[in-house]
């Protein structure tokens, strides 16, 4: 499992949801330590910095302290700079095996180019990042987790492009290979010339049946063709997989999104959550 663990919180509604509800959750299936992170947005305040990351700093430790009443091992950290880049540098620092991000299923492509911590944090950290997806309950006017974070594990559908990311994504998905009751691994044919489409298809039938064999729990495999992040929403959809895992890239990633990459669009329009592992 992933052990230490960080939360970037910036204390909105989602955000303590998150907090309070999904993290103890991971805690519950192994997780060891929490990072829990507040930035000081240098770039957006108006109120004198330092006095500001005393207000928070206050307000960080009385959730951490909640937290650590939970049993949970929990160290707040408050930082003044750009965000995305504070925490990423506090996950290298600290060598965390996982970052939690929630997310509203808003449009990330929107978001990154309004410059959103969530999605420039997964362009800027090499370290997994998981996003948790939120939505707004009109019914019971509030905001709700879309899955159970202490199951989210269990059925993975794991996504592979056969680059040099692939193995990284493997074992991404064997950290947390002991709460897997059975896992998905698929790879999608939209390459080559279409005579050669058979001859792609068996080629991948045979790599991820080498894949699937690094693992000690149930594994199938699927080989589709089309547009891939459609048959990974889709499969995932039809074998009600509790988590998608898949490789993001790193310096091109900008340019990815701005022309609809596939681990955007999945990252997009997925209601499970997604686990984004870095291909550098």
């Amino acid at each position: 499992m992933f052990e230490k663990v960080l939360f970037p919180t910036d204390f909105s509604e989602v955000s303590m949801h998150a907090l309070r509800e999904c993290i103890p959750q991971l805690f519950e299936v192994g997780a060891k330590k929490l990072y829990l992170v507040h930035i000081v947005d240098i770039t957006a305040t108006d109120i004198e910095a330092i006095e500001l990351m005393k207000i928070d700093e206050e307000e960080l430790n009385k959730l951490a302290g909640e937290i650590k009443a939970k049993g949970i091992d929990v160290e707040p950290i408050v930082k003044i700079g750009i965000p995305s880049l504070e925490i990423a540098e506090i996950a290298q620092e600290n060598n965390v095996d996982l970052i939690v991000v929630p997310s509203k299923g808003e449009n990330i492509l929107r978001q990154m180019l309004l410059g959103s911590t969530a999605s420039n944090l997964v362009r800027a950290t090499k370290k997994p990042v998981l996003v948790v997806k939120y939505e707004w309950d009109g019914e019971e006017e509030k905001i709700k987790c879309l899955s159970n974070c202490k199951e989210i594990f269990k059925r993975p559908l794991i996504a592979l492009d056969f680059s040099e990311c692939s193995e990284k994504v493997v074992n991404a998905a064997k950290r947390f290979e002991e709460l897997i009751e059975e896992a998905v691994i698929i790879h999608v044919v939209d390459y080559g010339k279409p005579e050669d489409l058979e001859k792609n298809i068996e080629n991948a039938k045979a790599k991820l049946a080498e894949f699937a064999k690094t693992f000690s729990v149930p594994v199938k495999t699927e080989v589709l063709t089309g547009i891939a992040s459609h048959s990974i929403l889709g499969t995932a959809l039809a074998k009600d997989s509790s988590i998608i895992v898949m490789g993001k890239k790193g310096r091109s990633v900008l340019k990815d999104l701005l022309l609809g990459s596939t681990a955007e669009r999945v990252v997009r329009d997925s209601k499970l959550p997604v686990l984004l592992v870095p291909c550098e």
